[in-house]
């Protein structure tokens, strides 16, 4: 949302390399993910260009043709039952990242397409872990405070607005039941294991990590607070226009706060420990924020690939 917003007038736009590289390759399905900010009603026209664009990527821009007369032309090969070359079925839906175990809260749009010729019917992954779930597991079962061995004198108190939500969970769902999904990853869920960087017992034990050094002068300010700890994570980000909420940083109950090390963003990105990033701090943290989330990727590309399994399935018994 603090980009430059230009779409198809920005010189950076990948999408028409990325539809070259479709038309070129014929690929039975491709996975593209953006940014929150493509959904935005300024960007409704773009969309549907880009959109339009994977659904026939040998309709190629002219030379002399604008962007309005190309888009024009798509539509009407859409509407119309005359164009018979390359041609692909695309779908977009906004997902995020803590709906399928990624301990942060971060919303992409994913654009999924099978080829035409396939007939394949497909749809997005269903969630699989929820808020509802964390605050169950919480303020209900306690549960995820007796999994991360946690007093009831250290955890946090439960406000007048919290306890009026945790009183409709229990409506819903009564007692016993619970709700049928996992509950969302915290901070704590994803460092599990990770000794602190902090000086102290755990310093030196975490210097023996990849990735896991201690760099000190965070600081706290109103709109910018970092990430409370037993929460999914804010959006890991870049850091080219800033992290404005302090998104780089962990929060704890007492007000402090610290950086997190690279190795707790890698974390919290769903990357393996064996995974090494290079670079400074900064840099490691740029690399990170421009990632998909491993596990969210995984789950997507994993539901593509089985359903093209079962489509090569059904023509080799037919």
């Amino acid at each position: 949302m603090g980009g430059k917003a230009q779409g198809h007038m920005d010189a950076r736009d990948m999408f028409p390399s990325a539809i070259h590289a479709v038309s070129e390759l014929r690929p039975e399905a491709f996975i593209f993910e953006n940014v929150k900010g493509l959904l935005r009603a300024g960007f409704a026209s773009y969309l549907e260009y880009v959109i339009l664009r994977l659904s026939y990527p040998e309709l190629v821009k002219e030379e002399d043709e604008t962007v309005e007369d190309h888009l024009s032309r798509l539509e009407r090969a859409h509407t119309g039952n005359t164009y018979e070359g390359l041609a692909y079925r695309p779908v977009f839906r906004l997902l995020n990242a803590a709906d399928y175990g990624v301990p942060q809260k971060r919303e992409r749009v994913f654009i999924i397409g099978f080829r035409s010729d396939l007939h394949e019917e497909w749809s997005f992954p269903k969630p699989t872990h929820s808020q509802d779930a964390l605050l169950w597991a919480k303020w209900v079962t306690g549960e995820y405070w007796d999994e991360h061995k946690m007093a009831r004198a250290d955890r946090p108190q439960l406000d007048t607005k919290m306890k009026r939500r945790i009183d409709k969970l229990k409506d819903r769902y009564g007692l016993l039941i619970g709700p049928d999904t996992l509950r969302w990853r915290t901070i704590r869920d994803a460092l599990v294991g990770l000794p602190s960087p902090v000086e102290g017992e755990d310093y030196w034990a975490s210097h023996q990590i990849m990735n896991h050094e201690f760099r000190g002068g965070a600081i706290a300010y109103p709109g910018h607070t970092g990430s409370e700890i037993d929460e999914p994570s804010k959006t890991i980000k870049a850091g080219d226009h800033g992290v404005p909420g302090g998104e780089n940083m962990i929060r704890f109950y007492d007000g402090s706060v610290r950086y997190l090390t690279v190795r707790e963003s890698a974390r919290i990105q769903t990357f393996p420990d064996d995974y090494f990033i290079t670079g400074s701090w900064g840099e490691a943290m740029r690399q990170l924020g421009n990632a998909v989330p491993v596990l969210l990727a995984q789950t997507v590309a994993e539901s593509v690939r089985q359903q093209l399994e079962r489509g090569h399935f059904r023509m080799k018994v037919a």
